[in-house]
């Protein structure tokens, strides 16, 4: 395309369908699994876990924050934007390293606070870059399920539901096999959608979203050299669950995600069953059960 050497980022010049033809279905995750999102959360585990070290009393190095310095802190992650972000990426272009550009920025960023003028090197003190990315993605999941996608399901169960009761009476010739079978009511088949689905989001919303703060190959290695006398693994536990999580006392270097996987597994599930409600309205609509509006403008099947 010689006409068009460079283009700007928009719906009509992403690379992925889903930020371009769909965005507008997608936009509402943008803040929990874009790469803003992903600083974002990795700057919030970074504050999180200085504030811990310094409420250990055994960091004699490292003095307790006062709620002023936290409220400080936290501020950072408060009034975080896409300045900042754009911010951390201008760091890594010097650091080649997402992560180390995190670190260094809020390093620049708390400057001013004063308490942090002798503390701020505690920043990322032992951890290993997965030990921060591990919890920003069970954060990120966390979030965008509990925030996004369960309000969303639950809208749509709240829809069929009204339509299950409201045309719970309507008979309707039902079919096996293709072919035509016992009766039965448009709001019972739908009923039946409403069932799996239900099931399958209280299966979603049970999914653990795991996390582990625990070094390099995930044996405190870098805690204990620096600190013997604390008891890492009790404290791990804590700053993990007090991000929301729940903590994952065994890894390796990094988190196996096997939470992830079934998290995507059961939405794959939903979605899955949402195709096969679609695929019988379509046939519905076939066999001149249901016949579709006419949308004024709209133009094609």
């Amino acid at each position: 395309m010689d006409n068009n050497p460079s283009l700007n980022l928009s719906a009509l010049t992403a690379l992925s369908p889903l930020d371009g033809r769909y965005g507008d279905a997608t936009a509402a995750l943008r803040p929990y699994f874009s790469e803003y999102g992903l600083i974002y959360y990795r700057c919030h585990v970074e504050v999180e876990w200085l504030i811990h070290l310094s409420l250990m009393p055994q960091i004699t190095e490292l003095p307790a924050f006062d709620k002023t310095t936290q409220q400080a802190l936290r501020a950072l992650i408060a009034d975080f934007d896409l300045s900042n972000a754009q911010s951390v990426k201008e760091i890594e272009r010097t650091t080649n390293h997402d992560v180390k550009a995190v670190e260094y920025f809020l390093k620049q960023a708390s400057a001013d606070i004063p308490a942090l003028k002798e503390a701020n090197e505690f920043f990322h003190f032992a951890c290993t870059s997965e030990d921060i990315n591990n919890l920003s993605y069970a954060l990120m999941l966390k979030h965008a399920r509990d925030e996004a996608l369960l309000p969303d399901i639950g809208a749509l169960l709240s829809d069929l539901r009204s339509l299950a009761l409201e045309h719970a009476s309507v008979p309707m010739l039902a079919r096996t096999h293709g072919q035509t079978a016992s009766p039965t009511t448009v709001g019972k088949e739908i009923a039946n959608v409403v069932h799996r689905l239900s099931q399958i989001r209280e299966q979603l919303t049970n999914v653990l979203m795991l996390g582990k703060i625990n070094g390099a190959v995930g044996n405190f290695n870098a805690h204990l050299s620096a600190y013997p006398d604390i008891d890492w693994p009790k404290e791990a536990k804590a700053f993990v669950e007090g991000l929301g999580l729940q903590y994952q006392p065994m890894t390796t270097q990094i988190e196996p995600h096997d939470f992830i996987a079934e998290f995507c597994h059961t939405l794959s599930r939903f979605n899955t069953v949402l195709i096969d409600f679609n695929r019988d309205i379509w046939g519905y609509i076939s066999l001149g059960y249901f016949k579709q509006r006419t949308v004024a403008g709209e133009v094609g099947s």
